[in-house]
């Protein structure tokens, strides 16, 4: 399954034969995916007035945006990991850092290394959120640094798009819907290398 990919002035988007790139999102232009990347379904990486970069390992969930401001590409660094619904204009995302679900990242704005904006945050036109920090709100304000052990979480939590990524062309296919739930229905599961699933396990059960 192809990704809509379209060619603007003649440059075409390139896309690493190791990364994924589900067939609903859009790519224009100067876009470059790395290796072991992972784009969601509905995510548009509009490079028009700039380059729109993906570093190898890096993941952009369902229906983020990415658009270059003019002379300020937009670029995820190795292990960037970007939240559902986030927005990323001609901004930098450092090497393993977190851009939380529905956050809007601005033009000449930088996440540093290894730092986690939380869901719904703003961080405004020319904002630095330094390395291995906590940044929350509209606008973003720095909270607090973060652990070791957060950080490894949050690193551990991008390997699984990593490993997403490797699974997703076999696992993926296009299906007709079924017109009633048949017995026995197969559940959807978090992988085992989820390094959430222990974690919820030990306070919440399925009903």
């Amino acid at each position: 399954m192809t990704p809509q990919v379209y060619a603007w002035d003649g440059i075409r988007p390139v896309i690493d034969p190791a990364a994924f790139v589900h067939p609903a999102a859009i790519l224009i232009g100067d876009v470059i995916v790395g290796a072991e990347c992972y784009v969601g379904p509905g995510a548009v990486l509009r490079g028009d007035f700039g380059r729109v970069e993906l570093k190898p390992g890096s993941n952009l969930q369902e229906t983020c945006v990415c658009h270059a401001f003019p002379g300020k590409d937009v670029v995820v660094e190795e292990e960037g990991h970007v939240g559902h619904g986030a927005i990323l204009h001609g901004c930098l995302i450092g090497r393993n850092a977190l851009v939380g679900m529905n956050s809007v990242v601005m033009d000449e704005a930088v996440l540093g290394e290894s730092a986690i904006l939380g869901a719904q945050a703003f961080v405004k036109a020319g904002q630095t959120i330094p390395p291995r920090t906590m940044a929350v709100g509209s606008p973003a304000k720095v909270l607090r640094e973060l652990t070791e052990e957060e950080i490894a979480w949050k690193r551990q939590g991008t390997g699984v798009y990593r490993q997403l990524a490797l699974e997703a062309r076999d696992r993926l296919t296009v299906a007709e819907p079924l017109s009633a739930v048949e017995a026995g229905r197969k559940r959807a599961e978090a992988p085992d290398y989820d390094p959430l699933v222990l974690e919820r396990r030990g306070f919440s059960e399925r009903p």
